[in-house]
Order: structure tokens, then sequence, then C-alpha cells
């Protein structure tokens, strides 16, 4: 692969729709950096594939992730924030240790991430940044998607917020917003995991706005397996 191949940062990459998104990016020819909590099941020794430990919990990992990336493929072009956390609370069954988990996950770590990314998007010729929301940041379905509502709805802000910061560059901004995907998080779930979303159907979107020109500006992409009157 080209040393000028663009380069994209993944996170939550060890599995489900990380694991997916990094391996579509890399065979359509990007240089991939795959941030991890935890090691992936398998390591692959291939040319322009970084595996990086990232802790969505931890803000020095998201500096040290960046620095590493710069360092070793010189700079970034997009960002795919994809680290995420469940939860099943209701906001009233949901403690403050609960709230701080899920909110420090699914809002504030893309954000904090982000920020140590920014200045490479900025230098990078079209920089991209890339959110995996929820469809639960538009609607809230039932009460025990309350409190994962809340930190959806504050992804989905962040995204909003940021195509605005992003307004005098070439950066642009996207939230994509699935229900249910067949990966683990989606495991107990009463569906069929053969009719709802695919990874691989979450993957060709992030390609395609990976793709586009700073001319074609997505704002949100909302992603069903079945038809709602809400969205």
């Amino acid at each position: 692969m080209s040393n000028d191949a663009p380069v994209v940062m993944v996170s939550g990459a060890n599995r489900g729709i990380g694991a997916a998104i990094a391996e579509t990016l890399h065979a359509a020819g990007w240089r991939v950096s795959l941030g991890c909590r935890t090691e992936p099941a398998e390591r692959p020794e291939r040319n322009d594939w970084l595996v990086c430990h990232y802790d969505a919990l931890d803000s020095q990992s998201a500096r040290s992730w960046v620095e590493e990336t710069v360092r070793v493929f010189g700079g970034i072009d997009a960002l795919v924030n994809n680290a995420g956390v469940l939860s099943r609370a209701s906001v009233l069954e949901a403690d403050g240790d609960e709230f701080d988990r899920v909110m420090a996950v699914n809002a504030k770590a893309p954000m904090l991430l982000t920020q140590q990314a920014w200045p490479h998007l900025v230098d990078a010729r079209q920089g991209k940044v890339v959110s995996i929301v929820s469809l639960s940041g538009k609607r809230v379905r039932s009460a025990g998607s309350g409190l994962y509502a809340m930190s959806k709805f504050a992804a989905q802000a962040f995204v909003h917020g940021l195509r605005h910061c992003s307004a005098e560059t070439r950066v642009r901004a996207t939230a994509i917003c699935p229900g249910f995907v067949a990966t683990d998080m989606a495991a107990g779930a009463d569906v069929d995991a053969e009719e709802v979303t695919q990874p691989e159907d979450v993957t060709r979107i992030v390609r395609l706005l990976l793709e586009l020109p700073p001319s074609a500006s997505i704002a949100e992409v909302p992603v069903n397996w079945r038809i709602e009157d809400t969205v």
C-alpha cells in the first residue's frame, strides 16, 4: 500500500462494527489504526495495519493513540468514533455511577478523542469524522433504553456541534444512527440476527461518507432494519 494512502483511526475496533469497518477500509486502500481496549482475537501481520491500546475511560490513551498513529503513518485523514457501551437502565433505575460510565464512554470519549485528532484532520486534504451513534440518539423506544438514549442524544449533539466548528475548514462530520445491528451488543434482544442490519451494511455507509468530497456534506444517516413511524 502506498505511503500516500489515507489514514483512518477506528475506535472500538477489536470486534463488531469497528472490526468490520477496519477490514473494509483496509481492503479499500486505507491505512488503518485500530483503537482497542482489549487485544483483538486475531492480530494479522499486515502492511499499514496498526493496533493501539485505547480505553474510552482513559483520556491519556486517546492522546497516546493519536500520537502513535501520526508517528507511524505521518497524519490522520479520518476518525471513526465507534466505541460505545450499552445500558438497559431506565432513567428512574440508573444511579450516578451508571450515568457517569455511560455518558463518559458514549458522549465524553468521542469528544476528547476528536479534540486530540483535530489538528491532524484539519491538515488533511479533506478530513472526516464519522460517529457511530444510534437511532437511540433520535428517539426513546422504551423505558429500558432511557439512559442509553440520553447518552446517544448527547453523542448526536456532539456531531452537530462539531459540524459548526468545522465550517471554516475542509473537515466534515457525520453521525450514523443504526437501529439493531447483528453484533454482541444486540445479543439478547428479541430480534432475528439474520434480518437486522449487518455490520457490513454500516461499513458500506462509512466508506461512502469518507470518500465524499467536502462539497457533499451529510449531517446524519439513520439506518434501520424495519420501518418505524418516527424515523
